[in-house]
């Protein structure tokens, strides 16, 4: 028996479908660690990046950005479409577009094309991470094996961010900054040669409509936002170009919810931020990601100009966090599945916190031991939050929504990566014209006083969002789109309210 987005769906799971559906998890993984470590990986590379192509510190920020603000302009977009044209399709095209643009990276000439290749990175990575989530839920649809395998995704997210670090530094040390983006090129090939044997087509039963209006108010929202925060800081944020697009910005984000309400079928579906736990989930992903990009950013300049580390080692000194991760990660999963997502979220908040706390007094003559603790702290932290985050996003939600719901959050995701970067790089920036400079140090207490912060908040979203009236509203919001097929263990699939299939 098959329901009405073409997966099979059983009374029990079978052995060969558990086979069939790891390797599919298996596949989706693959994108997902090329996308993630290509994040990161690039962070350690910006010095190099700075000196080799002339950069200044905002030109550095838009080589993190560009890429990151491409994947949260167009992340909705690619799962409305997959879930019109096929999974599957996009899919495999978001893989050959990010191929496409690793290998352009690896050959840029000047920092304004480095700019442009990451933009075009970008813009297939938008298509990869919430399409492969939306496979994966559908190849899982027992909600039991689909926590676990959304335990594995965010441990692939966790330890790919985490690993970044430390394989950029190896391969800048080894080969040069443009060789963080040859190892995409045959890891996305493979990926997308797997694809096409492995993972079925699917879509939604009901094809959703293109919402150009609301992918325009989307991207401007985004781009000017982005746009006023770095260039702020060299132009003055007084001045009459920046206000213009910080009002554009605001008009355009007041202008989306009354817009979509009035479409049939949304880019941006306001209905999804009724339910508590989606909304919680969103904020917590924009808040988590601030605070890694932030420390990311900060901690390579920090390492690199301040104590005049080399990439490689730099990368190194990053080890303990992708430990923390690595440790977190998998017993994140674990928690979610038996416990919920309140216990990971409060102790990822707290962890993030005490992390940062721990780098409000940052030196250039900071002991190595406070800042291998802070290391831990935060790979423990950030850790926790990934499975939390991915598993309040879809659970509860009908499966044929699964492309949007899951592509909304992990554009928040990506929001958070472009504001980390914008924000934190800009703090230094207006504070120190020479990150080099012995007060580039004293320049971040105020970033890291941002990020501790952050890690708060996410402590206290995730006890008010688990609560048993918050739940409640994701149930309600669930019966506003239509009902579709889920598995049972024994008898006929029943649809969502308990009605025969």
């Amino acid at each position: 028996m098959t329901d009405t987005e073409g997966f099979l769906t059983p009374t029990t799971p079978t052995e060969g479908g558990r086979r069939r559906a790891g390797l599919v998890l298996a596949v989706c993984c693959l994108s997902l660690l090329i996308t993630a470590l290509d994040t990161t990986a690039v962070n350690v590379a910006l010095p190099a990046v700075g000196q080799d192509l002339h950069a200044p510190v905002s030109g550095l920020q838009w080589t993190v950005d560009g890429y990151t603000l491409a994947v949260a302009a167009f992340m909705l977009l690619a799962g409305s479409t997959a879930d019109r044209i096929g999974r599957r399709r996009v899919f495999q095209f978001g893989l050959a577009l990010f191929t496409a643009g690793s290998l352009a990276c690896s050959l840029a000439p000047t920092l304004d094309w480095l700019i442009i290749f990451r933009i075009a990175q970008g813009l297939g990575a938008s298509m990869l991470n919430p399409v492969a989530l939306s496979i994966i839920t559908h190849a899982f649809p027992y909600p039991r094996e689909r926590a676990r395998a959304i335990g594995l995704w965010g441990t692939t997210v966790g330890l790919s961010l985490a690993a970044g670090p430390v394989v950029g530094g190896l391969l800048v040390a080894s080969a040069g900054w443009r060789s963080i983006f040859w190892i995409n090129i045959p890891i996305g090939v493979a990926a997308l040669v797997l694809a096409a044997v492995l993972v079925p087509e699917s879509r939604a039963a009901a094809a959703r409509r293109p919402d150009p209006g609301g992918q325009v108010l989307v991207v401007t929202i985004l781009t000017s936002l982005i746009f006023a925060i770095i260039e702020g800081s060299r132009q003055g944020y007084g001045s009459a170009p920046i206000i213009a697009l910080f009002v554009l910005a605001a008009a355009a984000t007041a202008v989306l919810p009354g817009y979509e309400r009035r479409r049939e079928e949304p880019l941006v579906d306001p209905v999804f931020f009724r339910s508590v736990p989606f909304t919680g989930a969103f904020v917590v992903a924009v808040t988590a990601f601030i605070v890694l990009s932030g420390f990311l950013f900060l901690n390579t300049l920090y390492l690199q100009e301040v104590r005049g580390y080399s990439a490689l080692h730099a990368g190194l000194l990053t080890v303990p966090m992708a430990a923390g991760i690595a440790i977190a990660s998998p017993l994140s999963g674990r928690l979610t599945a038996a416990r919920g997502p309140r216990p990971p979220l409060v102790a990822a908040g707290l962890l993030i916190a005490a992390a940062a706390l721990m780098l409000t007094t940052l030196t250039p003559t900071t002991p190595g031991t406070v800042l291998l603790s802070a290391y831990v702290l935060l790979g423990l932290g950030f850790g926790l939050v990934n499975t939390p985050i991915t598993d309040s996003a879809v659970a509860g939600m009908p499966r044929a929504q699964a492309g949007v719901s899951a592509a909304i959050t992990t554009t928040g995701r990506q929001i958070g990566n472009n504001l980390g970067v914008a924000v934190l790089g800009s703090i230094v920036t207006a504070r120190t014209r020479a990150p080099g400079h012995a007060g580039f140090a004293a320049a971040s207490h105020p970033g890291w006083w941002l990020l501790a912060a952050g890690g708060l908040a996410i402590a206290v979203i995730g006890l008010a969002t688990t609560t048993r009236r918050a739940t409640a509203t994701a149930a309600r919001v669930a019966t506003r789109f239509p009902a579709d097929p889920v598995p049972t263990l024994g008898g006929a699939p029943r649809l969502r309210g308990g009605a025969p299939a």
